[in-house]
């Protein structure tokens, strides 16, 4: 049994001329929830979709739990658990229904009982899915990622739409699945969530990556070095980035008493992530989308 889940080998997609994944290769550890960062237009939902067998790739070699994902049949796709940004179940099912339904479809589910509890569905389980408002049709996507037990589970942009103790309460129940083994890939715009949640992440920006590492490390040491600030006496504003910002702010005490506003700003995985953003430049912010022709092509080859 390999020590990775997903491995990827220069994939490349094209559609037509538009290059949306240029030639980018990451490992992800059997265990492990790795986050998939980066702007609209990155690259990121290209890539997934790859990954998840939905869409043929233009070169390069994946393997997602040993299988090439091209060729992945039913048996390999019930390993799997994914939540897509929107589903659009059938509304006139009740969410109990629909849980029981997608259950039946793997070998080992988990009970229905608990999932619905898992994620805060349990006054809402006899709602039919189209009744239920934009943060708890989330947490029913959610729930049929789950149903299955998943050795892999895609997580794409789950939290949208939850509220504060909703995120919190999401937080747990993937810490959770972490604990009892699976394995996630995770794309969000929340950096806060990435931080809380992630082992390791890749920010992609234009089809390329541009940094891949542990989330305490990604960027390298000086994008992470602190920032002193302050103001001296005639009001202007100064600022020093150290590796010992605590001797600096000692030496202006020394020098002239307590500085007027003075800080340190320790750098967060959203300040270094939008660093990383700047420094390599996305040229749009919306993802080349392929033209029906493009889905046509990719339909007949999956066919």
């Amino acid at each position: 049994m390999t020590d990775s889940v997903i491995e990827v080998r220069d994939l490349r997609k094209e559609y037509g001329g538009a290059v949306a994944v240029d030639g980018i290769s990451f490992d992800i550890r059997r265990g492990e929830t790795f986050a998939l960062l980066g702007p609209n237009g990155a690259g990121k939902s290209t890539t997934i979709e790859i990954l998840e067998g939905y869409r043929h790739r233009t070169s390069g070699d994946v393997r997602v739990l040993g299988v090439d994902p091209q060729r992945g049949g039913l048996s390999w796709k019930a390993r799997l658990g994914i939540v897509l940004q929107s589903t659009g179940e059938a509304g006139n099912f009740t969410v109990r229904e629909l849980l029981t339904e997608f259950a039946g479809y793997y070998p080992d589910p988990r009970s229905v009982d608990e999932v619905i509890a898992a994620v805060g569905l349990e006054h809402k389980q006899r709602s039919r899915a189209g009744k239920l408002s934009g943060g708890q049709q989330r947490r029913l996507d959610v729930a049929l990622g789950i149903i299955g037990r998943p050795e892999l589970l895609f997580l794409d942009e789950p939290t949208t739409g939850f509220d504060p103790e909703a995120r919190q309460q999401f937080w747990q129940l993937i810490r959770t699945l972490k604990a009892e083994g699976t394995s996630i890939l995770l794309t969000t715009h929340y950096l806060d969530e990435a931080a809380r949640l992630g082992d390791r992440a890749a920010v992609i920006t234009d089809g390329r990556i541009v940094a891949i590492g542990r989330i305490d490390e990604i960027g390298g040491p000086e994008a992470r070095t602190p920032m002193v600030r302050w103001r001296d006496a005639a009001g202007v504003r100064h600022e020093q980035r150290t590796t010992t910002p605590g001797a600096v702010v000692s030496e202006l005490q020394r020098a002239g008493g307590e500085p007027d506003s003075l800080e340190v700003v320790r750098p967060t995985l959203e300040d270094i992530y939008l660093g990383l953003i700047r420094e390599h430049g996305s040229e749009s912010e919306s993802e080349s989308d392929p033209t029906p022709d493009d889905l046509r092509a990719d339909v007949t080859e999956s066919a």
